[in-house]
């Protein structure tokens, strides 16, 4: 018998129908499926999952709109397709899961709040500078001034504001010491 025969056969329910069905058409749902999965062991399954489905579904089959083989092997491409869009899917999802594991969530709110109390404590730090030590570390590290620049826009020789930087840079860095 054909396999067009015996598809409709088995949509009556016929399990002597489906066994010779069965014995023709696996043996190219699994090679179709081998070649889309390339697993041995997933094929088998992908294959055995096609022609339950086609024992479950044969009442579907319409001998007018092609042959019985070809819709039993588009029911296994397409269920091999799937089977391989699913693993892909599921990697995916383990690689950003894995990916998410090893980075701490990023907390926008506490973020905020913590370079807020930052930018008060280093206020406060250069408040507690002289008025050169403030004017000469604002202008190099918040004007981006170098330190010749800083002694011109101040009208101080070189040396002075090097030394009033540094001493400025070792009260702020005392002055820190409690937040880092």
């Amino acid at each position: 018998m054909e396999a067009d025969e015996l598809l409709l056969l088995v949509a009556g329910g016929d399990h002597k129908a489906f066994e010779d069905l069965y014995g023709l058409v696996s043996g190219p749902v699994f090679g179709l499926v081998r070649r889309v999965v390339r697993d041995p062991a997933q094929s088998e399954e992908v294959a055995q999952e096609v022609l339950l489905e086609t024992w479950r579904s044969a009442a579907r089959f319409d001998p007018g709109r092609g042959s019985a083989l070809s819709w039993i092997l588009t029911l296994a491409h397409r269920r091999a397709v799937d089977r391989v869009r699913s693993a892909r899917a599921a990697g995916e999802r383990e690689q950003r899961e894995a990916l998410r594991a090893n980075q701490p969530a990023f907390d926008h709110v506490t973020e905020e709040v913590e370079a807020g109390l930052e930018r008060e404590w280093v206020r406060r730090c250069l408040d507690r500078l002289t008025v050169l030590q403030r004017q000469s570390v604002t202008l190099a590290y918040y004007e981006g001034y170098t330190y010749r620049e800083v002694a011109d826009q101040l009208s101080l020789p070189l040396g002075t504001v090097k030394t009033r930087m540094r001493d400025g840079l070792t009260r702020m860095r005392e002055c820190l010491g409690g937040v880092a």
